[in-house]
């Protein structure tokens, strides 16, 4: 089993597993960096999920299918920011209230589209791509082979949000915001417009990771096919210190944890106890080191 674990094909499936969990974690990172709780990430992602599938499904093509998620992850977010920040809402409560309608949502949209309960018919996926001379390199050729186009996108993201974050006027203003959002709007920063922006482009990019999900990972939608993806994203921003960097090695983390589990099916081991291990993980990891991360100090307040 461990040989399995550190083969060339269990690296690949740690990537794919942890792509959409670190676009998750990127979008629990920007929101709660500027001050809103990102509890509503799973909901976000749902609706991307269930967006690229349509999508996909009234043009014929997966990058539109990718777009229309991205579209309508930032859609619910929207009207999330203005239920937080125009309403000044209590932000925990609107968090579970977009999981609970993103279920609702899907779930009826499903029905509507395709006349079918639990899940849609199937989609065109988003193709894979080789990348030129990188995949002729020696062992790690491999990685950049009929690879989907989205994981190479996610980890350019990752290091711009990282940039950005740390040595721009932007990720300066972000961090002005996270820490004490009065002081920042005292010296001129528009702190309102920073948070409607940051819920938008987390909300699409969560909406990317749902993509991923439905017409990258697979060709249909299915209810909850998310399966609590975007709470773990929540919890890699946590155990990474509200850092981009931070969030995207949490999420390889997990998504390791998730590899275990496809490892273990063929053992002899109860599939349920199989399948709760990279939730029991998830746990462990927040309990041991959950508390030396620190949250923002601005993180709930509307000012």
């Amino acid at each position: 089993m461990l040989k399995s674990l550190l083969s060339i094909d269990n690296l690949l499936l740690i990537l794919r597993l942890a792509t959409p969990l670190m676009l998750v974690a990127l979008s629990s990172t920007i929101s709660e960096l500027a001050g809103i709780i990102s509890l509503g990430t799973e909901g976000l992602m749902l609706m991307g999920a269930f967006g690229a599938v349509f999508g996909s499904y009234i043009s014929g093509s997966g990058t539109v299918g990718i777009l229309t998620g991205m579209a309508f992850g930032a859609a619910a977010a929207g009207v999330f920011s203005l239920l937080c920040i125009r309403y000044r809402s209590n932000q925990t409560v609107c968090g579970v209230g977009l999981n609970l309608f993103s279920t609702g949502f899907t779930a009826a949209a499903t029905y509507i589209v395709w006349q079918k309960e639990g899940a849609s018919g199937q989609v065109a996926q988003l193709a894979p791509i080789t990348v030129p001379l990188l995949n002729r390199i020696p062992g790690a050729g491999r990685f950049f082979t009929n690879q989907s186009p989205i994981i190479y996108i996610t980890i350019l993201l990752v290091i711009l949000s990282w940039y950005v974050m740390k040595y721009t006027k932007v990720g300066l203003r972000f961090k002005a915001i996270s820490m004490h959002p009065v002081a920042a709007r005292s010296v001129g920063v528009p702190v309102l417009k920073y948070q409607y922006a940051a819920l938008l482009i987390s909300g699409a990019l969560a909406g990317l990771g749902g993509g991923f999900l439905s017409i990258v990972q697979n060709s249909i939608f299915a209810k909850n096919m998310t399966a609590g993806r975007g709470f773990l994203g929540v919890a890699a921003n946590i155990f990474g210190g509200w850092t981009p960097l931070g969030s995207a090695g949490a999420s390889f983390i997990f998504a390791f944890a998730q590899s275990v589990r496809f490892n273990m099916l063929e053992t002899n081991v109860p599939d349920q106890f199989v399948q709760m291990l990279p939730y029991g993980i998830t746990i462990i990891a927040l309990i041991l080191f959950g508390k030396r991360s620190k949250a923002p100090d601005g993180l709930g307040k509307i000012q």
